[in-house]
This record gives C-alpha cells, structure tokens and sequence, in this order.
C-alpha cells in the first residue's frame, strides 16, 4: 500500500478496504486508522454523501465529512466500469478488512459480497453494516438512523411527558453500529490468530440500538414495564437530573446514599437524609416530588457554578449544562487535550481526539480528511503492480 512505512500503532500493517459511507461505517473504518491501519476508501463518482452535508463548513469542506474521515486514501471507483471493477476486486482480494454498507446483498452483482471475496481472500474480516439486518424482512428497510430512533422506541423516551417525542441530538446510533462493528472487526482479527481465517461480521442499526438502551429495554423483555418519556428526570434514580439555581439548571446525580448524605449536608440541610422518605434510592425516587423542592428551595440561594465547586468538593457528581463548545473548553481545563491536528501543512484539520489511550502504541494523526480521489493515481498504480510489492511513493504522506 502506498506510504505502508511501519507505524506505531497496534493495528499497523493491516490493510482495510472502506466500502462504507455515510457516519456508521466510515467512524468505524477512521478508528481503526487512528490506531494504525491502512485505509482506502473507495468512493462512487459523486463521493461520500457526507461530503455534502453542510453547512458548517471548513474551507469550503462539509464539517460532517471532516469529524469522520481522517487518516484515509481516498479513491473514486465506478463500480459498473470494468477496469474500476477489477480494482476494487484486487483491493478486496489483498485487504485485512472489508467495510461496507450497501443495502444487503447490494453488492453481490459486482462479485464483491462476501461469498465470493473470500472465495479468494479466505483471511479477510468482511464487515457489513445495515439498518435492519440481512435477513428478508428487514433487507429491503431503509436504515437511517432517525428512523431507527423512531422504530427502537428511543425517541418515545425523550423529551417532555407531556410533548411530543424528540430525536437524540446525534445520529447516535450509527455511531453505536459504528462502535460494535470495530469490536467485531478487533474480535474476528483476532480469531483469526487461532484459525488463519476471516469471518463475516454482521452489525444493523436496530439490534445497536436494543443493546444501547440497556436498562431501558431491559425493564421491557424482564420487567414487562413499557418506559416512556420522563423529561430529564430518571426512572430508577432521584436526584439524577437538572435542579434549578439561581442563575439556571445545575445537573445533580447522587447516585447512591452515601452521594445523597453528602448532598444534603453541604445544601445545609442533613436531616434530608434520615428522613424515612428519601434514606434510600428507592424511598428517594418514590418520593421524588417531595423531596425535589426541598433540593430546589437550597440550590435557588446560590448560582451554579458556586453550588458546583461546593458539591464537587463534597465528592457528589454534578455539573453545569454546556454548549459545545464548553463541553470542549471544559475538557481542556481537565487535562485531555481534546483537540488535535491531523495531517500536516496548509491541508491540517482540527480534529477531536480518538477517545482511547495507549501506554505504548498511541493513535495517530497522520493524515487530513482525504479530498475526493486524492491518492487514485497512486493506490490504482499500486493495485497494478504484483501483490507485495514495494510502495511506489514512500514520501507520500504517513
């Protein structure tokens, strides 16, 4: 692969054909380049939809395109093209790692579904990505993640009782997909130690999402209990939400007795926790209407950010509700650096840091979110020569 110079990174050497577009597979493919694989993302004429995605823009570039895309080659193949075909089937044959989201079984009529790529690449991970999964009930189904909101029952939980259901501010469940299909990607690596072969990973959208609400659809399939939308507040745990101060909301969690004795304490008011009706989580969250404006009737004398620093210091969780940008900021004043550079030069993109730490083979930053078919003149040179052989521009960027 051009620029295959070694690399630090735990994942370095493996190749990763990026069949992916969109935000579920292309957060999955960049997490493994951050960690030191070779990416190449093969692109339709028009490119990733995410490139048009905006606004916001950075230079005239989709933001969206750009927080998922680092430390990528990208490549421009027509898949119905023969001479583009046979490069995207020799990429398939020489990867580590397939990524694709195509509607299930899309890809077959290109000979590049996973039957026949690992017909002639046995050792490949072949890791496909849907909305509602391969079978024939749930192929044929759209899978964009705001309708998956709405199918999962996620968004009958947000917002207020009494209003109408809300999305969750993220795509978060491609993201979830995204998450799970890297865990399968690292799994079925490293089974393959084992075995000397690959496997096909599937991951969907839906089954991300039954996982992800947790104890929510646990309360369903153990519980028979049907959640539904409580606002902020939390159906299992009281305080655990926003309380208003004197100048606005300060999110409070006592999420046990001990948090809850502190809380009361330094509010001023410690018999708060001997009293029969909130001792416990479960007499606390019973009594919530109760016992929520005692807290409100202490938390009003102060601001946030005074109650913060006091609560804080009594070792019971809390903070104040931030933009975006002061959740950024506020990382910084902790000490994650949550902001870094990727790439090097004029085409250097501020980017937000892969999340996991490493002792001994950090992530990388080592390339810009690539510009549509920036490296097809090398990687189709490449796919040309016999396999193995050596890169052709050992300058070109790492």
């Amino acid at each position: 692969m051009p620029g295959t110079e070694r690399r630090r990174g735990p994942l370095s050497g493996l190749l990763v054909a990026d069949f992916s577009r969109i935000l579920a597979g292309p957060y999955a493919t960049m997490l493994l380049a951050d960690l030191g694989a070779e990416v190449v993302k093969v692109e339709a004429p028009g490119g990733d939809d995410t490139r048009s995605w905006q606004p916001p823009v950075r230079n005239g570039v989709s933001t969206y395109y750009l927080g998922i895309n680092r430390n990528k080659r990208s490549i421009v193949l027509d898949l119905k093209d023969p001479g583009d075909l046979a490069a995207a089937r020799e990429l398939a044959r020489r990867a580590d790692v397939f990524v694709e989201n195509f509607k299930p079984g899309g890809l077959a009529r290109f000979g590049l579904d996973y039957g026949t790529v690992a017909a002639g690449n046995p050792a490949v991970v072949y890791a496909s990505i849907s909305g509602f999964g391969s079978g024939p009930e749930g192929a044929a189904l759209p899978g964009y993640d705001l309708i998956v909101q709405a199918i999962s029952g996620l968004m009958s939980l947000t917002g207020d009782p009494d209003g109408p259901p809300f999305r969750a501010g993220i795509s978060v469940f491609d993201v979830m997909a995204g998450l799970h299909a890297t865990i399968g990607v690292l799994s079925a690596l490293h089974a393959r130690r084992d075995s000397g072969r690959g496997q096909h990973v599937e991951v969907n959208l839906l089954s991300s999402a039954l996982s992800g609400l947790v104890n929510q659809t646990s309360a369903h399939v153990a519980g028979g209990v049907v959640p539904h939308r409580m606002g902020n507040s939390h159906p299992s745990l009281f305080p655990y939400e926003p309380l208003p101060c004197s100048d606005g909301d300060l999110i409070v969690t006592a999420g046990n007795n001990g948090q809850f004795r502190r809380l009361a304490e330094v509010l001023g008011v410690p018999e708060l926790a001997d009293d029969p009706r909130f001792g416990r989580n479960e007499d606390r969250t019973a009594n919530r209407a109760e016992l929520r404006p005692l807290l409100v009737e202490r938390l009003r004398t102060r601001t946030r950010m005074e109650w913060f620093r006091d609560i804080i210091a009594a070792g019971v969780p809390c903070g104040p509700i931030n933009t975006i940008a002061g959740g950024v900021e506020f990382a910084r004043e902790v000490g994650l650096d949550p902001v870094v550079t990727a790439g090097e030069g004029p085409e250097a993109v501020p980017s937000v840091r892969n999340p996991i730490t490493f002792s001994e083979t950090p992530p990388e930053y080592r390339l810009p979110p690539p510009s549509l078919d920036e490296h097809g003149a090398e990687i189709r040179h490449w796919l040309s020569a016999p396999a193995g052989a050596a890169a052709p521009d050992e300058e070109s960027p790492a």
